[in-house]
């Protein structure tokens, strides 16, 4: 039941309005001037108001002005013997839903009302789900931040002040102007965002701010939709994991670190040894077989560190030849060789100040080895084609999976410059020697393939999983993400299971026992039917009495076209 009010000085239009309001079920009050409307309006809300613009010393127009603020979501609906537009143009302006004209028809009357009440049940809901969505935002913990397109500031909760300086005084202003007191990561998130149109996350990377403590947060991005569908800007969820950090810190149990995933004993040292190397300014040497993360290790030293406003320049040494690493490190002056037109900044040059990793350093030839050595010692570099010193501010990070102490001794490494990358040695473990993480990087890569392709795989099978625990893996973590990559790309069930793996994985390089080597070796299309056939055409129990891997089985029954209907 509604609540209407009537407000006219005149009693037969009180008296129809009353009837035909009530007649529809309406709980309807009436009021015969501008001093007893106010009297009845003290202390009540109505759902609707009928109010006419002549009230016989004052108009409709002055209450009108003066329910404004206490009736604020009541629609209120003007009532005229004279048709005025300059007089319903103020009463719309002051905030009447609608105006009619005497004499009014029933059907009219009724309709306006509906329409009216209506709009204020729409406008009830609507401030009830912002209330709540504000009590939401209000009471959430982490700091949540919207920008437009423009990355300016649309709204922030109580959490954004605390945990990165942002609060409600910064809405309307450029997040970029905002968030130089920090760094650059969360506009950096935020601009691919915008641009990509993609959720961007940034794992426990250390806040800066010059006004709390330091903090190690996790930073997410995604696009911001609006009610028809259409991308208008972007929010930025902070969360504040300084507590959890340390505590894992403390105990030895970090399973991540920046972007590097794994809880053995040897990668918290790792860890631990990448915060002490974050802010020193030394040159370090990653070694490690390939796929071990090294250009991770080398993004994690980078971002952690003071220099995580400034460039993080990449160069794979092994990729180019002599010629052309030099310009790409040095730059060039315009005709210092075939195609030169033009200046060119090297990579050196436009890491100033910031961070350049070289990886594969073990590859460069000698005469780059000895112009390295020079940039190491004195801090300047000479473009290719010009004599003139250039003074770079950089810090080096190198990695090689080769021994270049072996390549000293054999003369193909200068021992001088192998010093002086070597200041800092950080050896990362191949997966062999850490296989207890193995479940964790399964379980991480599998939340980032789900994500990648839409998917909901959920787990592994017993059978793989002892698989990729038994299994070697030469290619290390990289060939670990390859595998599931491959899974994911042909799988359509929630478990990983074995006959899912890329048909040359692991056999082709696993080491196999001498009964499994010999097995397989005599492993013809009658001998693997016949273990089939007694194992009740299980291929698990079928490999184990063969004495091979049940990859073997699946590799024979594809390769000899075995029926399994049929058999």
């Amino acid at each position: 039941m509604s609540k209407i009010l009537i407000v006219d000085d005149e009693e037969s239009i009180r008296y129809t309005f009353q009837s035909f309001l009530a007649d529809e079920g309406h709980d309807v009050m009436s009021a015969s001037s501008y001093d007893q409307a106010l009297d009845t309006l003290m202390g009540k809300e109505f759902d609707l108001i009928f109010m006419d613009i002549v009230l016989g010393g004052k108009s409709g127009i002055d209450l009108l002005g003066e329910l404004k603020g206490t009736q604020a979501r009541c629609p209120i609906v003007m009532i005229t013997g004279y048709p005025n537009l300059e007089t319903a143009l103020s009463a719309l302006r002051l905030g009447a839903f609608d105006y009619i004209f005497k004499p009014v028809r029933q059907e009219t009357l009724l309709h306006t009302a509906n329409k009216a009440l209506l709009y204020k049940k729409l406008h009830d809901e609507n401030e009830k789900n912002r209330s709540n969505l504000e009590a939401i935002f209000r009471s959430v913990k982490d700091a949540i931040i919207t920008v437009d397109r423009e990355l300016v500031v649309i709204e922030v909760n109580a959490a954004a002040k605390k945990i990165c300086g942002i609060g409600r005084a910064d809405i309307g202003k450029p997040i970029s102007g905002i968030h130089s007191r920090c760094g650059t990561k969360c506009l950096e998130s935020l601009q691919k965002t915008i641009a990509g149109g993609e959720s961007v996350e940034i794992l426990r990377t250390e806040c800066n701010l010059t006004t709390t403590h330091r903090q190690v947060v996790t930073i997410t991005t995604s696009p911001l939709i609006d009610s028809r569908g259409g991308f208008s800007g972007a929010v930025m969820v902070m969360r504040d994991e300084t507590r959890l950090n340390d505590l894992e810190r403390d105990l030895n149990e970090r399973r991540q670190f920046h972007h590097i995933i794994g809880q053995n004993r040897q990668m918290q040292k790792i860890y631990s040894l990448i915060e002490d190397l974050a802010d020193v300014q030394t040159t370090v040497l990653i070694t490690g077989e390939s796929g071990t993360g090294k250009e991770l290790v080398a993004d994690a030293i980078h971002y952690k560190g003071n220099r995580s406003g400034n460039p993080l320049i990449k160069v794979n040494c092994s990729a180019l030849s002599e010629s052309l690493l030099e310009s790409e490190l040095f730059g060039h002056v315009r005709g210092a060789f075939t195609g030169a037109d033009r200046d060119k900044a090297g990579r050196f040059e436009k890491a100033h100040q910031g961070t350049i990793f070289l990886d594969e350093v073990g590859d460069i030839s000698p005469r780059m080895q000895l112009r390295l050595l020079r940039v190491l010692q004195e801090k300047v570099i000479e473009r290719v084609g010009d004599s003139t010193p250039i003074k770079v501010d950089v810090r080096v990070i190198a990695a090689t999976n080769q021994d270049l102490s072996e390549k000293v001794k054999r003369g193909q490494f200068r021992e001088d410059l192998y010093y002086r990358l070597k200041v800092v040695e950080l050896a990362l473990p191949p997966l062999r020697d850490r296989k207890d993480d193995i479940p964790i990087l399964v379980q991480y890569f599998i939340d980032k393939l789900n994500r990648k392709f839409g998917k909901n795989i959920m787990t592994l099978s017993d059978e793989v999983q002892k698989i990729f625990m038994d299994y070697s893996w030469p290619g290390n973590i990289r060939e670990l993400e390859h595998v599931l990559e491959h899974v994911f790309v042909t799988s359509r069930q929630n478990t990983i299971t074995a006959d899912q793996l890329p048909l040359n994985f692991p056999d082709s390089s696993m080491e196999k026992t001498p009964r499994a080597v010999e097995a397989e070796g005599a492993l013809g299309p009658e001998a693997v039917t016949e273990a089939l056939r007694k194992a009740g055409w299980n291929k698990s129990k079928a490999a184990r009495l063969l004495g091979v891997n049940v990859r073997t089985i699946y590799r024979k029954i594809d390769k000899y076209k075995i029926d399994l209907e049929k058999t």
